[in-house]
């Protein structure tokens, strides 16, 4: 049997020899190495720390990817409606991963800055017209020819073919690339005085967006195009400055310009419609698996905008009917055809800039 100290001893000599100290090592050289391990300890445990808040650091960075949408309109339109859509949908499959924040009403940039600062990486998302793209590429003035669309199922027909496909790329060169199309709808014409022949617009001041094709359609027909912020419109209706102008019927009705044009013809001349557009550099630089989520979630959101939008035109369409402010003017099949005649050589005017076979592929989408 073993005492009590030797089973001590025993217990001791075993713990020294773990650490390295022998029964014969002084009293001091024992404790020396014992703080020389609980150092070594303390450094493992410091630097395994250290590692996962560097983790932590590089996870919540990777995390952290911020979508800025900039729209021009309120949200109870379709555009802002979609872009709401477009956020829930993101935090819904992407979590904390990746936040969506929308500005509609220009509170971040209007549509002639918009890009600019897009360029910059101050904003990652907008939906400027599709007229508003001039200065980037002349391909997209097809969607501003007259009469080239005969309903938004041509419209929706083209857009979704082989070249309205490869027209989201055209810019790519310069930065930008697009996503989707969001429609607003077929354009009318408004003015003090009915339009039922091409000569009824005879020297009448209209307002255009800046557009040289919408320039042209309107000299076509020997009227006077002025290029001037939408925001003026209604002034400058009200005020007879302008005798008036081509618009979609949501735009009619939400901006009220029906109260003060007498007139509407249901001409469906043009189409005026959206790109949702992005940086290049912005897009792919998304995480590979973050982008097609990201992608799934804005067609989904573009899908909704634009069943609304459809949905919109013809509620504002009878909205204004009712209202009795104006009177509405449908075209016979003849007397559409000699619009068209008047307005379809602006076609061949552009032709060299757009190029004769988007121009031919928008015509085939009729059919």
């Amino acid at each position: 049997m073993f005492s009590r100290r030797h089973s001590r001893n025993a217990t001791l000599a075993f713990r020294l020899h773990m650490t390295g100290v022998s029964l014969g090592n002084s009293r001091d050289q024992l404790n020396k190495k014992l703080q020389e391990r609980i150092k070594s300890m303390r450094g493992i445990k410091m630097g395994i720390a250290a590692a996962a808040l560097a983790f932590a650091a590089t996870s919540a960075q990777a995390a952290d990817i911020t979508i800025k949408f900039s729209h021009v309109v309120a949200e109870n339109t379709p555009k802002g409606k979609m872009a709401n859509k477009f956020a829930e949908l993101v935090h819904e499959r992407l979590g904390d991963r990746v936040e969506v924040e929308v500005y509609p009403n220009s509170q971040l940039f209007g549509d002639n800055k918009v890009l600019e600062a897009m360029a910059l990486g101050d904003v990652q998302l907008a939906a400027p017209s599709l007229s508003k793209f001039g200065k980037y590429t002349s391909k997209l003035q097809v969607f501003d020819l007259p009469f080239l669309f005969k309903d938004m199922k041509a419209v929706e027909k083209f857009q979704q073919g082989p070249k309205g496909q490869e027209l989201l790329h055209s810019m790519e060169d310069k930065g930008f690339i697009g996503l989707g199309y969001l429609h607003n709808g077929m354009k009318q014409l408004s003015a003090s005085q009915p339009l039922i022949e091409p000569a009824d617009a005879d020297g009448l001041k209209f307002r255009i967006m800046s557009s040289d094709v919408l320039a042209a359609q309107f000299e076509a027909v020997q009227a006077v195009p002025l290029k001037k912020p939408f925001s003026e419109v209604f002034t400058l209706l009200q005020t007879k400055a302008i005798d008036g102008q081509e618009n979609t019927w949501s735009n009619i009705y939400s901006k009220k310009f029906f109260e003060v044009q007498d007139h509407i013809t249901e001409s469906n001349h043009g189409v005026l419609d959206y790109l949702v557009v992005t940086s290049a550099d912005f897009w792919n630089g998304l995480p590979d698996d973050v982008r097609p989520v990201v992608k799934k979630s804005l067609d989904e959101a573009i899908a909704y905008g634009n069943k609304i939008s459809m949905e919109k035109a013809e509620a504002d369409k009878k909205a204004i009917a009712e209202s009795g402010r104006t009177t509405i003017h449908e075209l016979t099949d003849e007397q559409r055809a000699a619009w068209v005649e008047s307005m379809k050589p602006v076609w061949k005017q552009f032709e060299g800039d757009i190029g004769k076979d988007l121009i031919d592929a928008a015509v085939a989408s009729n059919g």
